[in-house]
């Protein structure tokens, strides 16, 4: 009994749904259509029409996109704390192997000194594709981010002098059981910042084009990886070399009353959330994908809110200064007379991460 008890008392609390939830159950990535299951649904998609494509989940995806530019270009390097054995989350399993370690490598247990190196290199006319373990971790490197990489092509003027190549690859937001040091998503910190870009893909297939992209780009890019879909999210990608348009949002599903904006995780819950709301309030939602959260796409958004007269925008960081604050603005100035109503934000609560409370914390099917 006295075992039992401990036992008990010992076991580490995670939120869960309630055993009678009817909306806010887990998402079935194995059937959301945000995923391409089938090549005939990758077909008819915007990704590359091709005769070859793989099931690859996330973290695969990521790895296929640094093979292809490993391969097609000998600037391009690969580095970041344990990288060269694959990575916490496998992203560059055996590149090492393939490429060799002057190439692809670990480096000390420093962000700000990851970062400042990955600038030099890019300076110099390398492409650097550099790896921060956890955003929660990134704040080190913060000045070399603002100060370095977004000013350099600023200052350097008339020479033509940039840090194109440069992009800085970091896994980021909740996992269910990340806490604060773990779990944190500090886009928005990113997008205050003139000269940087900054990508976070919804799925492999979008994360593969976006990343190849983002080592093409002139300007540094911050690319932020959704952790939790490394192993959840899988499907169709296409076998080839693809690049997919930054600063370009997608319309993920057409619709005429209301207008969600969201990006990387939270439109999986956004795609049950319109699943439920068509089905009980008779209505037809309009569903935006940003992928890129800086310089972001304003003209896609305005054309849909002015179409639908409503827009609602999640996201899992903070609400306070968040994405959503810009988007609801630019909404609010470049849309105000189609509106039917004020634009409303769904996002993170105004607090830490808390290890028992994280799944209260991020937005629900309910919330929105």
């Amino acid at each position: 009994m006295c075992t039992r008890a401990l036992s008990s008392s010992l076991r580490r609390l995670y939120s869960t749904q309630a055993s009678s939830a009817r909306l806010n159950i887990p998402i079935d990535y194995s059937k959301t259509p945000i995923l391409h299951h089938t090549q005939r649904s990758l077909q008819s998609s915007s990704l590359p029409c091709t005769s070859s494509s793989t099931r690859l989940n996330l973290f695969q995806a990521v790895n296929s996109a640094l093979t292809h530019a490993l391969r097609t270009d000998e600037r391009v390097l690969v580095f970041g704390e344990d990288v060269a054995f694959g990575g916490v989350f496998r992203c560059s399993m055996n590149l090492a192997t393939e490429f060799g370690s002057e190439r692809v490598f670990n480096t000390p247990l420093s962000e700000q000194g990851i970062v400042g190196f990955a600038i030099g290199c890019a300076a110099q006319g390398m492409k650097p594709v550099a790896e921060i373990q956890f955003a929660d971790y990134v704040y080190p490197a913060f000045d070399q981010f603002v100060n370095e990489a977004a000013k350099y092509r600023y200052r350097e003027a008339a020479t033509g002098g940039n840090v194109g190549g440069l992009v800085v690859r970091m896994p980021t937001g909740s996992v269910g059981h990340g806490a604060l040091y773990h779990s944190q998503s500090p886009e928005s910190l990113f997008t205050h910042i003139p000269g940087l870009t900054v990508v976070m893909p919804r799925s492999p297939s979008q994360a593969k084009g976006l990343l190849l992209a983002a080592i093409a780009c002139n300007d540094p890019v911050v690319f932020m990886e959704p952790k939790i879909l490394y192993r959840a999210a899988v499907e169709q990608v296409p076998s080839e070399y693809y690049e997919l348009p930054l600063s370009t949002a997608e319309v993920m599903k057409k619709g005429k009353d209301v207008t969600i904006i969201s990006y990387g995780h939270p439109l999986y819950t956004c795609s049950a959330a319109i699943a439920a709301a068509e089905k009980n309030l008779d209505i037809s939602v309009e569903l935006i994908d940003l992928r890129t959260l800086y310089p972001w796409d304003k003209q896609t958004v305005l054309e849909s809110v002015k179409k639908t007269g409503r827009a609602v925008v999640v996201h899992e960081s903070m609400v306070n200064a968040g994405v959503g604050a810009e988007v609801a603005a630019a909404v609010q100035e470049g849309a105000f007379l189609s509106l039917e109503a004020p634009v409303q934000r769904v996002a993170g609560w105004c607090t830490h991460m808390g290890l028992i409370f994280e799944k209260y914390n991020v937005p629900d099917v309910t919330r929105e």
